[in-house]
């Protein structure tokens, strides 16, 4: 459908920047979200290697001298040490990273909707127009038909405007003036 005001042009192509948007986050936060959860089980498997290499140390300890099982030991500590810092590490990864990310899907869907939600009452308010328009043109002097036809859709308007700010707009794209007020 051509659109026919510039304010339609407007809104239909922030319209399109924000899906544009909604789509580059779907895409690029999946894939971050992938590479940090392969990060994190990385990180964890050498947490478990190390781990498993601190107790070979502390076996192999065991069967020497008594001045390298000293020093075979502390090494052993340290490195034990190494790894609770790399247990913190996957630990904050996982919970101020990976679930943030992963909370975004929900929200990208959702916004989604919405913005299939604010398009659809857009092509509903088209229509209206349309109608108004052949109206107009069929009985111009039936000016009742006509002016409660145009309060009805207004009000529609405003109900329009209001859903598409504050639910698409403040999420996914800049707020800029489509309607005057």
């Amino acid at each position: 459908m051509m659109s026919r005001t510039p304010d339609a042009r407007a809104r239909d192509t922030q319209t399109k920047q924000i899906q544009e948007n909604i789509t580059s986050v779907e895409k690029h936060f999946g894939d971050l979200c992938q590479l940090f959860a392969a990060y994190v089980r990385k990180t964890a498997r050498l947490r478990d290697k190390a781990d498993l290499l601190v107790k070979e140390i502390n076996v192999y300890a065991d069967t020497e001298t008594p001045n390298l099982k000293c020093g075979l030991k502390n090494f052993a500590d340290q490195l034990a040490k190494v790894q609770d810092y790399r247990q913190a590490e996957v630990e904050r990864l996982e919970v101020k990273v990976i679930e943030p990310l992963k909370a975004y899907g929900n929200i990208v869907k959702t916004k989604r909707e919405d913005l299939k939600q604010t398009q659809s009452a857009r092509n509903r308010e088209a229509k209206q127009m349309q109608q108004l328009e052949r109206m107009r043109q069929r009985n111009p002097s039936d000016r009742q038909i006509i002016v409660c036809f145009i309060m009805c859709n207004k009000r529609y308007c405003i109900v329009l405007k209001l859903i598409y700010d504050q639910v698409v707009l403040n999420q996914f794209g800049t707020k800029c003036q489509l309607y005057p007020s």
